[in-house]
């Protein structure tokens, strides 16, 4: 090779090392540069087992990718690719592509604050995680009748129906069905104690007989002091070998569920309805907090056997049949006259 070829080469390697570096400096300043300065924001949700090129499609139709090219050269640089985390994130268009990749990488999801309220049923809980998009009503369902994944939660029942725990969980739509369902059952044992289970046991309750009892106050009352009060009446009921007649449990699992109980509701032919069947329901209609679980366990030392609404959330509480009829007299005159 001439002195002259030597010293062309020579240019071209010059060359070629100044472009590369001149694309890594301008590489540089696109992974730290904003996408644009409006900051608009946007809610992104990478599913499991997406692919990369998938994902960068996600982000572009999000509006969170310039320069498609760049961007994943980028991504594919800095050996990301590969570690992008599943779930639902909030970006802005203010985030650089690296901080972007950080977000992902680090699995920085959005958390969803969900709040399940005493008493709901599984249809209603199931209902309300549909709405934030966390699971579909079959997955729920299916999950929480699953005796398999029942039995690995330590639930010897039909369904999860009272030990999904009433509160409030930060879940997020990368998880799975039963991740959710289990975060609420374990949430349900650290509540229930095994002092408290123990304490069934003496009553000569099963634990699900002790959840049906404590998801019968629940739906009766939303009265905390009044809870220990109605757990008696079912109690003194049970000895007495009188039927519960329990409005709630007449409704429960109708295919046209209302939250009023109507007269025509007494009569349903169903395996819950406690003015049909002797003792309790064969399973929990609801799902109770710790005041309706305290209160099974704890009934209130009184001889009451019947109670009747208020009108206002309170009860009227009797011994006898006789008092109960003029209790029922009185507040039926009352919600007429209103």
């Amino acid at each position: 090779m001439t002195f002259n070829q030597n010293q062309r080469a020579g240019r071209w390697v010059a060359a070629g090392i100044l472009l590369l570096l001149m694309g890594g400096v301008f590489l540089l300043v696109y992974a730290k540069s904003p996408i644009d300065n409006r900051n608009a924001v946007a809610t992104v949700f990478i599913p499991k087992g997406a692919g990369f090129l998938k994902i960068v499609d996600i982000l572009d139709q999000a509006g969170m990718v310039k320069h498609r090219p760049l961007f994943v050269v980028l991504y594919l640089l800095k050996g990301v690719n590969s570690r992008l985390r599943a779930g639902e994130y909030e970006l802005a268009t203010n985030m650089s592509p690296s901080e972007i990749a950080e977000k992902l990488v680090s699995g920085d999801i959005k958390k969803r604050m969900v709040t399940i309220p005493e008493d709901y049923t599984l249809k209603q809980i199931a209902d309300r995680l549909v709405a934030e998009q966390l699971v579909s009503e079959k997955s729920f369902i299916s999950a929480t009748t699953d005796p398999a994944f029942l039995a690995s939660l330590n639930i010897d029942a039909a369904s999860a129906e009272g030990y999904l725990y009433p509160d409030t969980y930060a879940f997020n739509r990368g998880m799975m069905t039963n991740e959710i369902v289990e975060m609420m059952v374990h949430r349900f044992w650290k509540k229930v104690t095994p002092q408290m289970i123990q304490r069934a046991t003496d009553m000569g309750m099963t634990t699900t007989e002790f959840v049906t009892l404590a998801s019968l106050i629940g739906k009766e009352t939303g009265v905390r002091e009044e809870k220990t009060k109605v757990s008696a009446v079912f109690h003194n009921r049970m000895k007495k070998g009188m039927r519960l007649q329990s409005d709630p449990t007449a409704i429960y699992r109708l295919t046209d569920y209302q939250s009023i109980v109507k007269k025509k509701h007494l009569n349903n032919d169903t395996p819950y309805n406690t003015y049909k069947i002797t003792g309790l329901p064969p399973g929990p209609i609801a799902n109770p907090g710790i005041d309706s679980l305290q209160a099974a366990l704890y009934p209130a030392p009184v001889n009451y056997l019947y109670f009747v609404s208020n009108n206002d959330g309170t009860h009227q509480f009797s011994t006898t049949l006789a008092a109960h009829t003029q209790a029922v007299l009185k507040y039926q005159i009352k919600r007429k006259k209103e």
